[in-house]
């Protein structure tokens, strides 16, 4: 049965897919580089990147960690600082005091692993840490961009208080023909996730895509695909999921036109499932109600066309 793109499921399916996609570096070094208009972006290169694989928990909020963290090294004194990446599909009020969390989380790991001997040294710095939130919910993003909005006062006291602001990257704030004209893994993704609804959206969008995806380096379109997986999914029946990876499994960039044709084939399929279910579970509570009030199975056959076993397992059921 198609998911509405609001709920639980479609969030968690977004997260995961967002976090797989972006986990892998050169992905996220075209993040950085083509939505992070700032100077140190132009430094960065793939080789010094390094994936931080440990999770920070935070014991304050329940089962939320920070998606993504890098470390990295930029500019010619070979500067080391982090790059936290906090995916979001809903707007989070207390942002700035959960990225103020991780970013002590990361620097007291930091802190630990240094030598003693040299985190006393008069030169000791804690490594940069630059907080960056992707949102891709539908509301306005409302939560405070700087940290000192959440503390009472915060003008009166000045810059005695502590402060930091994030990079916001809204997803469905982006011109839709800036996207296109970006091309590119990401923002194929970002193109493809704004604002989809309905399944014939997703394919209407696959098709303006079509050209670029068929262009696409064949690792990138590897990616696309595993990402577009996790999108599919919570679409479509359970039954269907087998086929969907059947569709996406070692697809070429090549072959990207049949590819939405079977997509296309599969949400259809998927509907047609859905309104069956839909209308036997109709004929089931019926039945249920009739068998209630005392009629006989017989008429209750010949009222909803139920089957002799279907009216005996609910009875079963019922007793």
């Amino acid at each position: 049965m198609p998911a509405d793109h609001t709920s639980n499921t479609s969030h968690h399916a977004h997260d995961k897919g967002y976090k797989q996609l972006l986990s892998n570096k050169r992905t996220f070094l075209a993040l950085l580089k083509t939505f992070v208009r700032e100077e140190w972006t132009a430094d960065l290169r793939e080789e010094n990147l390094v994936r931080v694989e440990k999770s920070y928990i935070l014991q304050d909020f329940t089962e939320k960690e920070a998606d993504i963290v890098y470390e990295m090294k930029t500019g010619s004194n070979n500067i080391i600082f982090y790059c936290l990446l906090e995916l979001q599909s809903t707007v989070d009020y207390l942002m700035p005091f959960r990225l103020l969390l991780y970013m002590t989380e990361i620097w007291r790991n930091s802190f630990n692993n240094i030598p003693s001997q040299e985190r006393e040294k008069k030169d000791y710095r804690l490594p940069a840490i630059i907080p960056i939130v992707l949102y891709n919910g539908t509301d306005n993003w409302r939560a405070p961009g700087q940290f000192k909005e959440m503390l009472a006062g915060h003008n009166q006291f000045g810059s005695h208080l502590l402060d930091f602001s994030y990079i916001l990257l809204d997803i469905n704030r982006y011109q839709e023909d800036d996207l296109r004209n970006m091309a590119g893994l990401i923002a194929s993704v970002f193109l493809l996730d704004r604002t989809v609804r309905q399944d014939d959206d997703i394919i209407t969008r696959l098709r303006i895509l079509m050209n670029g995806l068929r262009c696409m380096h064949p690792d990138d379109f590897r990616q696309f695909t595993v990402w577009l997986k996790h999108v599919l999914k919570p679409r479509i029946t359970p039954a269907l999921h087998n086929q969907i990876d059947s569709i996406l499994n070692e697809v070429e960039p090549e072959e990207v036109e049949a590819m939405i044709s079977n997509i296309e084939i599969a949400l259809a399929e998927s509907h047609r499932r859905a309104q069956l279910e839909g209308r036997l579970e109709g004929k089931l509570a019926v039945a249920r109600k009739l068998l209630l009030r005392g009629h006989t199975p017989a008429d209750i056959m010949d009222l909803t066309e139920l089957t002799a076993a279907q009216i005996q397992e609910l009875t079963k059921e019922l007793q």
